[in-house]
């Protein structure tokens, strides 16, 4: 018999979200309750395994009484407070920061932007062919995976998941200032010269797809990549005794990506190098 743990329940408070009652446990974030009440915010930055970082800005909402729009991905929500996701002040907002970001850094990859461009009528063009962009080269410097900063909107997942909050190697960090600043490695070495141990969790978390595996990559430049006619089976690595859940995403019969499910509650999304890239001897059928 299976006994699912239900842990200390958790008191529910309510306040108003777009002029109706929401209810949701303590603790809970107003996108927590956004996302409960089928209403869609747009977030990049924000991610189900890791700490708010607020660094998007994207899903900003209005509240009753505050002064500036709050990040709905931090704020908790609090008792009798009154918010509003869809005001014309919330929406202006959401439209400067997608203009922002798709004038200078390459948003193809990120996935449901096209759609936010669209439904906030951005304009990212408006800025003009001088505007300030990235145009990083694609930095491909090992066998497993490629970064392309000049796809990355610097929102830090990256560097916590590398750091305290998972993996614990601390081999990326942000270097420069302003316009300059970049995620890198230390001194902006190569990666094969980094702390990097190659778990592949920093790709995970990525929303944009500055992270990608050398799979992935290479099949979008031969423009043979479609997630369209890919499978998803979720399995176990076969590795070692801990029992990491893995999920293999198949395409012409063959593994192009692994990934793991987010609510495992063995790995949380996280795997290390075996367990994300080790699948080749699967497929050598010499």
């Amino acid at each position: 018999m299976t006994v699912t743990p239900l842990g200390i329940p958790r008191r529910l408070l309510e306040f108003t979200l777009d002029g109706e009652a929401a209810r949701v446990p303590e603790g809970a974030t107003i996108l927590d309750a956004c996302r409960a009440a089928g209403k869609d915010v747009p977030t990049l930055c924000e991610g189900d395994t890791l700490r708010p970082k607020n660094a998007c800005r994207v899903c900003v909402v209005e509240v009753e009484g505050a002064r500036t729009l709050v990040p709905a991905c931090s704020r908790r929500a609090e008792p009798g407070m009154v918010v509003r996701t869809d005001t014309e002040r919330a929406r202006h907002s959401r439209r400067i920061v997608l203009e922002l970001l798709a004038s200078s850094v390459d948003l193809s990859t990120t996935p449901r932007v096209s759609e936010w461009i669209k439904e906030y009528e951005a304009k990212p063009d408006r800025f003009g062919p001088d505007a300030a962009r990235l145009n990083d080269s694609p930095k491909v410097d090992n066998d497993l995976y490629v970064r392309d900063y000049a796809k990355c909107i610097l929102c830090y997942k990256c560097v916590d998941a590398c750091g305290e909050q998972w993996q614990n190697s601390f081999a990326i960090s942000v270097t420069g200032r302003g316009f300059d600043a970049r995620i890198a490695v230390e001194h902006d070495a190569p990666l094969t010269d980094s702390a990097c141990v190659y778990c592949g969790n920093c790709i995970e978390v990525c929303p944009t797809g500055a992270l990608s595996p050398r799979s992935e990559f290479d099949r979008r430049a031969a423009g043979t990549w479609d997630e369209s006619a890919q499978t998803r089976t979720t399995t176990v690595c076969a590795y070692c005794g801990v029992g990491c859940g893995l999920t293999l995403h198949v395409q012409d019969n063959e593994i192009v990506k692994v990934t793991s499910p987010h609510d495992n509650p063995v790995t949380h999304g996280n795997l290390c190098i075996k367990g994300r890239f080790g699948y080749q001897h699967v497929q050598n059928r010499g």
